[in-house]
């Protein structure tokens, strides 16, 4: 039971590092990372606000999930609701995404159970 549990350690140290890496800057420098805010939208099960981590970075969408929700589908699309970017993941892992345009954007997380969170950010030229 103890290697399993090191094995799944290190699998997600693996899928995470990556992502923490690829988005590091100097410590002294987080100028252009903003948090996005995650709430629930339709809710049927256990809250899961706090297993997903999203930040904004100019162009760059980072999503961090610290849980294993299973195959999650993340939907990006305008304030408007015209649809930019869909991908289904499985968890725990992380995904970076990049958005094209500025502008202001929701970021739409579906669990396989139907449960909904979103945020909204906005895409800027920084």
């Amino acid at each position: 039971m103890k290697n399993l549990n090191l094995k799944k350690l290190v699998l997600l140290l693996g899928l995470l590092l990556p992502v923490v890496w690829c988005g590091a800057k100097g410590t002294n420098e987080m100028d252009g990372y903003s948090h996005i805010t995650i709430k629930q939208g339709n809710l049927q099960g256990i809250p899961k606000t706090d297993a997903i981590i999203a930040t904004i970075d100019g162009h760059c969408l980072s999503v961090t999930f610290t849980e294993n929700l299973g195959q999650v589908s993340i939907d990006i699309s305008t304030v408007t609701g015209s649809s930019v970017d869909f991908i289904s993941t499985q968890t725990p892992n992380g995904v970076m995404l990049y958005i094209p345009n500025t502008g202001n954007y929701v970021v739409t997380f579906t669990l396989p159970n139907g449960d909904e969170y979103y945020g909204e950010f906005e895409v800027t030229d920084n």
